[in-house]
């Protein structure tokens, strides 16, 4: 049942990129011929969304920070297509557009923070609800980030990015139009929900993996035959006349594993 939604969900968001890669494809080769790098406009795009998060959110004017949230948010897709047609795909594009989306993410939520503690002062409990949400939505991406960096998989779950971000902005613009302010509290309570159970799901999933697979369980590789232990004896051979126990030989070196406190550098998510 999982796996059919996941399945559908996929679906859905490809036949949604196909048409607003349609949409946006005339600017997008408009910004090439003028010179614009896809670095350049994935900033751009960041900027913008923060701006509009955090002018708009905290004065109670959510449907019009909403409006200029998705105008920028379309550069996540522009400058995907620019790259792609330019030829100029990188591994440091891929990072930077994924670290500058986690500053998005957190400047939408923190916007709403803001306005529950600030002009909707009436409600201060939703601004630890929205503080939550955001705290989890940030972790469901770590988790992900952490479990590939040691070649696990964590992805999936009810509450992924997409739906974090397409449901408090879609309800939060109807919420504010319609004078309903109890709608995106019902939408930011769920996706406080959401967000931890996705947490819980992938931390059982990578856990799963991990008993599945003893090979999984350690950080550092087992040594491989031959392999001398580092400052261990190395007996004399006619290549080293002399040679005592005191020294340590060149073939006697041996890797470790990354970094258990998460210092291993992880790759870039898109949930």
């Amino acid at each position: 049942m999982v796996t059919r939604l996941d399945y559908d969900r996929v679906a859905m968001l490809n036949r949604f990129r196909q048409f607003w890669t349609k949409v946006i494809s005339p600017i997008a080769n408009l910004l090439l011929r003028l010179g614009v790098s896809a670095d350049a406009v994935t900033l751009v795009g960041t900027i913008g969304v923060c701006a509009g998060a955090l002018i708009f959110f905290p004065r109670g004017h959510i449907w019009l920070g909403v409006v200029v949230i998705t105008c920028f948010v379309f550069s996540d897709l522009i400058d995907g297509y620019m790259a792609r047609t330019s030829g100029t795909s990188s591994k440091w594009g891929s990072y930077l557009d994924s670290t500058l989306d986690r500053l998005g993410d957190g400047a939408i939520f923190g916007g709403l923070v803001l306005y529950y503690a600030g002009s909707a002062g009436d409600t201060p409990w939703m601004a630890a609800v929205t503080l939550w949400a955001l705290v989890m939505g940030a972790t469901t991406s770590y988790a992900r980030a952490k479990a590939e960096s040691l070649g696990l998989h964590a992805s999936g779950g009810i509450a992924e990015r997409s739906d974090r971000l397409v449901s408090v902005l879609v309800i939060g613009f109807f919420s504010d139009v319609l004078n309903l302010p109890i709608l995106l509290k019902i939408v930011l309570c769920a996706l406080a929900v959401a967000s931890t159970i996705t947490v819980v799901q992938r931390t059982l999933s990578v856990r799963k993996q991990v008993l599945a697979d003893p090979a999984n369980a350690g950080l550092t590789p087992p040594s491989t035959s031959g392999t001398a232990t580092p400052g261990a004896a190395t007996p004399p051979t006619s290549e080293t006349p002399g040679a005592g126990t005191t020294g340590t030989g060149t073939t006697g070196t041996s890797t470790t594993g990354p970094d258990s406190s998460g210092g291993a550098d992880l790759p870039p998510a898109t949930s």
